[in-house]
């Protein structure tokens, strides 16, 4: 049996299953029938013995003077630079590594201190395995409450935090302090002349000590709800649905001033507030919408009598003044007739009469009518 091993590989030679010793480069021959195997396996990376016991191959010399071993305690994690770069995070206990055409180093991490900057390079914290540490980020207008196996360690402000989560639970809880809206909807109230309603109520507001909050109440947002829906019952109950509809807005303050007698014992502060809708029942809207038609038609018809009266009115002032003025009666008769001869296209007269006389015929007008325009000047052309 002939062997060829190149240049990056070496062999274990064994002989009726048993290892004698390590074959670098080199052509090899050995009989098969006296029981030699040789097993081929790359110099780089992490060793693989084929199934021989570590302990055996340490024994050889050449063995032992070409790898490296990575020993970690159970309470550290390690970094594994090739050539002096990263190459990969450690957790087995024992490791061992060709040490022939790489050079391995090792950087042992004690991940018992629950802080990662005290014992890591900000560069290789995202490296890690996630199961090892946990990552915490706060943004802009929140604060969050650090704790170790659920005893409060501090507060955290806007950032990115990491911690070892081995031997100790680390969690966090985050606020947001920002405005928040918070919306009521769909609060049915019977009214005090037992119509039910649905309202809508919106409010903001944010969370202004955390602290207190963190070791009173859990879920300030559900407490102001349910605060703020007790009121809602209370007060609105008392109005009639007339009054409900009229004082809406005052309604809406109330309420916003009862809230905010509470708000010191839910660690918030609530900024503004109303009721954002009033919703009807069907039959109760269909009936508004009848009196609101019915209304409006009052509201027209009252107008149109009152434009009535108001022409009339003028048309009786410019009757007692033609009545008063004969020659403003005349002036009035020329007008109209003005009017009827610019609708008319075509005029035929007959020979007896003047003119005037027979376009006063022709439009009922009094021939005296025309007599005194005449006399006041007027011109007429056939």
């Amino acid at each position: 049996m002939r062997i060829i091993i190149k240049e990056q590989d070496c062999g274990f030679l064994l002989k009726n299953g048993r290892f004698q010793k390590l074959l670098l480069a080199g052509r090899y021959t050995y009989f098969k029938e006296l029981g030699y195997e040789v097993l081929t396996v790359p110099m780089t990376g992490q060793v693989k013995t084929n199934g021989i016991p570590i302990e055996v191959l340490l024994k050889c010399p050449d063995f032992a003077s070409r790898v490296v071993k990575a020993e970690l305690p159970d309470t550290s994690i390690a970094i594994r630079f090739v050539n002096g770069a990263f190459k990969e995070v450690l957790t087995v206990a024992e490791t061992y590594f060709w040490n022939v055409f790489e050079t391995n180093t090792f950087q042992v991490i004690d991940i018992t201190k629950p802080y990662m900057e005290e014992t890591l390079p900000r560069m290789y914290m995202d490296l890690m395995p996630a199961k090892y540490y946990k990552k915490i980020t706060i943004k802009d207008g929140e604060a969050g409450f650090l704790y170790f196996d659920n005893r409060m360690e501090g507060r955290l402000e806007s950032g990115t935090y990491y911690f070892w989560n081995y031997g100790r639970e680390v969690t966090c809880k985050i606020f947001n302090l920002k405005i928040q809206q918070l919306e009521i909807s769909g609060q049915e109230v019977l009214t005090a002349d037992k119509v039910g309603v649905r309202l809508n109520v919106i409010c903001n507001y944010r969370i202004t000590q955390p602290e207190e909050l963190v070791k009173k109440i859990e879920g300030a947002s559900a407490q102001l709800y349910t605060c703020a829906q007790l009121i809602i019952r209370e007060y609105v109950g008392r109005y009639r649905l007339d009054e409900l509809l009229a004082q809406k807005e005052e309604i809406g303050r109330y309420i916003l001033e009862k809230i905010r007698e509470r708000q010191q014992e839910l660690c918030v502060e609530v900024m503004n507030g109303g009721i954002k809708d009033i919703i009807l029942p069907g039959e109760i809207r269909d009936i508004m919408n009848t009196v609101l038609i019915a209304e409006k038609k009052a509201q027209a018809n009252v107008i149109m009598r009152r434009e009535e009266v108001a022409s009339t009115r003028s048309l009786l002032n410019t009757a007692r003044l033609m009545e008063e003025n004969q020659t403003l009666f005349k002036l009035k008769e020329l007008e109209y007739l003005e009017r009827i001869c610019d609708k008319v296209g075509n005029i035929s007269l007959n020979g007896g009469k003047g003119v005037l006389e027979q376009l006063a015929e022709l439009t009922g007008v009094p021939g005296g009518a025309f007599e005194g325009a005449k006399a006041g000047g007027a011109e007429t052309r056939a």
